[in-house]
């Protein structure tokens, strides 16, 4: 069992664009004015310079193209659909948007050669509204079998411990928070706000206003000998938290993150991540304000 893996699936987008089914409860999304035929251009000129990027550093990146037809804006975000797993499960998620539901697309395991592989599928759960979008709403410890969930309007708690039961996870559960117009309203995954690498955690512990479930996160990441590095809220609006750690050429580590998100970061703060591995950058800002997602958000990891 690994923690990451050097193998990606990415959608490129055709059609991207601010999603206003996600918008409602997504606040880290903003709109700007350029025409869609601009938005879509800029889109597809950072995701092909972060897959660039990526490849470069020996990163196994498959890219598959969405499909225009389908008015799918959030394509780009593949992991909040599917997650893969190291005994070839394969999970397939309830979504909170109506129109997100239409990424789903069996052809992708085509592409991947995993056709074989033993399929729970979560989306019949979308007919009750209950909803858990994949590893955005579960930030998983592979190794250490640990499901990290801030529970949400997109993480059903009663959900998560299906997950939990069915691949041998332990929820650790909690609620995270951030300031909108000085309201405290739940994050819309954890991915935003927490990263775990192989030996240590990226989270913004202001978020978990309830002490408890902060000091019940705090323990089981010491527990399992990760080194806690913190950031501030402000910085989890940069993104700082919605990192991947990935493996490249020679067994190389890198945590992947994008420009607006370094650039938040203390020197302090990348002194503390570059003991454990390198660090990667590339530029999402188009993808960041209009869809409120960033580079883990792209990435979904093929474990086999």
């Amino acid at each position: 069992m690994r923690q990451i893996t050097n193998q990606l699936l990415m959608i490129r987008p055709v059609a991207f664009r601010l999603n206003e089914q996600t918008a409602v409860n997504n606040y880290f999304q903003k709109e700007i004015k350029n025409s869609s035929k601009e938005v879509t251009q800029l889109a597809q000129a950072e995701f092909d310079e972060f897959v660039r990027r990526l490849r470069e550093i020996g990163v196994q990146v498959k890219v598959i193209d969405d499909i225009a037809h389908k008015n799918t804006p959030d394509s780009i975000f593949p992991n909040n659909w599917i997650s893969f797993h190291a005994d070839k499960t394969i999970v397939l998620y309830p979504m909170f948007a109506i129109n997100r539901r239409q990424e789903r697309r069996m052809d992708v395991l085509d592409v991947l050669g995993l056709q074989k592989s033993r399929i729970i599928d979560y989306t019949e759960m979308e007919k009750q509204n209950i909803f858990l979008e994949g590893t955005g709403s579960l930030v998983l410890d592979r190794v250490n079998k640990k499901a990290y969930c801030a529970l949400s309007v997109r993480a059903d708690e009663s959900l998560v411990k299906q997950f939990c039961k069915d691949l041998d996870y332990t929820p650790i559960l909690f609620v995270a928070n951030q300031t909108v117009n000085n309201e405290r309203k739940s994050i819309y995954h954890t991915n935003v706000m927490m990263a775990l690498g192989e030996t240590f955690a990226v989270i913004c512990l202001d978020t978990i206003d309830n002490k408890n479930e902060a000091e019940h996160v705090v323990q089981n990441l010491k527990a399992d000998f990760k080194e806690i590095i913190s950031i501030t809220e402000q910085q989890m609006h940069s993104f700082a938290g919605n990192m991947l750690q990935v493996e490249g050429t020679n067994e190389i580590k890198y945590l992947v993150m994008s420009q607006q998100a370094f650039e938040s970061l203390t020197e302090e703060q990348i002194s503390k991540i570059e003991i454990h591995c390198s660090i990667l950058s590339s530029n999402l800002k188009t993808i960041e304000t209009l869809g409120g997602g960033s580079a883990r958000c792209m990435m979904a990891e093929v474990i086999e």
